[in-house]
C-alpha cells in the first residue's frame, strides 16, 4: 500500500461509512500489542496520547510516545495522533496548549487535537483557528471539540439518564456550523450522549455508565458541519449505537478505558501478561464491536 495521509484516511472512512479507531496509550508497553492486533486483523487505527496520559498516567512525554511508536509502527495500519490537549484542563487550570501542539508537530505527529470545549464559543473558535493555522505548514489535520463530553472532571457525574434526557452539554448544530466555518478544523469531536471514563484513582477501574448516542441529534450535526465527526468516550456504548453513529458521520472513535483497564488489572502478573490482555481485548474490539477487520484496504488508497 502507498502512504496515505491521515486527513485522507479519515475522509475515506466518512465516505465509506467505516470508522478509524484511535487507541490511547497511557502506559508505553501497551503500544506494541495495539499495533500487532491492528496488523493481524488487517485493520487501521490511530495510536494516540493525550496530555492527561503523561500528566496522570505513565506515557512519560510526547517524545517518549513518538520514540516508542517509531519502534513498532506499521504505516499500512497506523498513524500517530496527539489526542486531547485542553486549553483549560480537567482541574480547571489553563494549559500552554500551543507549545504542546507545536512540540508534537515538530516531533512528527500526523494529526493533533486542541480541546477548547470548556471555553465560551467565541474563545474556542479563536483558539482552534490558531491551531489550524499553526498546523497548516506541516500539512497536519486538526481535531477540535465542541460541547461537553463529561467524565474527566473531579467528583461524580450527575445520573447518566438525567444528562441524556436534558441533552446537557450536547453539541449545538447551529454552533457547530458556525464553528467549522470559522475555524476550518478538519474533524470535530461532538457531545451526543457519550462520556469519558474516569481517570481519578478511585474511579479508573470502575465500570463506566452504559452510555447511549442520540442518533437523531448526530444526523443534524453531520448535516450542519459536512466534515468527519469524532466520538470520544466510545468504551461501553452498545454496538448498535456505535454502528448507527458511523452511518451518520462518525469517522473516528476514541478507545481508552476498554484497553487500559485489562492492562492495569493484569500487570501484577507481569508486563507480558498485561500486553497479552491488551492484545486479546483489541482483537475482540476490532472483530466484534467495531467490525473493522480488513479496513486498512478500504482506507489506504
Amino acid at each position: 500500500m502507498s502512504y496515505v495521509g491521515t486527513e485522507m484516511i479519515v475522509n475515506n472512512a466518512r465516505k465509506a461509512r467505516v470508522v478509524v479507531p484511535g487507541f490511547n496509550i497511557p502506559y508505553l508497553p501497551m503500544m506494541e500489542p495495539v499495533v500487532r492486533a491492528l496488523r493481524d486483523c488487517g485493520s487501521f487505527g490511530l495510536i494516540m496520547v493525550a496530555r492527561l496520559e503523561w500528566e496522570k498516567f505513565e506515557s512519560k512525554s510526547l517524545r517518549a510516545i513518538r520514540d516508542e511508536y517509531e519502534k513498532v509502527k506499521d504505516p499500512n495500519h497506523t498513524r500517530l495522533h496527539l489526542d486531547h490537549v485542553p486549553v483549560i484542563d480537567e482541574d480547571n487550570l489553563r494549559v500552554d496548549y500551543g507549545a504542546i501542539i507545536k512540540e508534537a508537530l515538530d516531533l512528527g505527529y500526523e494529526s493533533v487535537m486542541v480541546d477548547g470545549s470548556r471555553l465560551p464559543l467565541a474563545e474556542n473558535i479563536e483558539c482552534t483557528a490558531g491551531v489550524v493555522a499553526l498546523a497548516k505548514p506541516y500539512g497536519v489535520p486538526v481535531e477540535a471539540e465542541l460541547g461537553a463530553v463529561l467524565g474527566h472532571e473531579a467528583g461524580p457525574l450527575p445520573p447518566y439518564e438525567e444528562l441524556f434526557a436534558s441533552k446537557k452539554g450536547f453539541t449545538s448544530p447551529d454552533e457547530a456550523k458556525k464553528f467549522v466555518a470559522e475555524t476550518h478544523t478538519n474533524w470535530l469531536s461532538v457531545a451526543i450522549g457519550n462520556i469519558h471514563g474516569a481517570i481519578s484513582a478511585a474511579g479508573k477501574q470502575k465500570e463506566k455508565p452504559r452510555a447511549r448516542i442520540d442518533l437523531e441529534h448526530l444526523a443534524l450535526l453531520e448535516r450542519a458541519t459536512g466534515i468527519p465527526l469524532v466520538l470520544h468516550g466510545g468504551t461501553g456504548i452498545e454496538p448498535e449505537y456505535i454502528h448507527g453513529a458511523i452511518k451518520r458521520g462518525i469517522a473516528k472513535i476514541n478507545v481508552a478505558t476498554a484497553i487500559r483497564q485489562p492492562y492495569e488489572r493484569t500487570l501484577s502478573q507481569g508486563i507480558t501478561a498485561a500486553q497479552q490482555a491488551v492484545y486479546e481485548t483489541m482483537v475482540d474490539l476490532i472483530r466484534n464491536e467495531l467490525r473493522i477487520v480488513d479496513s486498512a484496504r478500504v482506507l489506504n488508497h
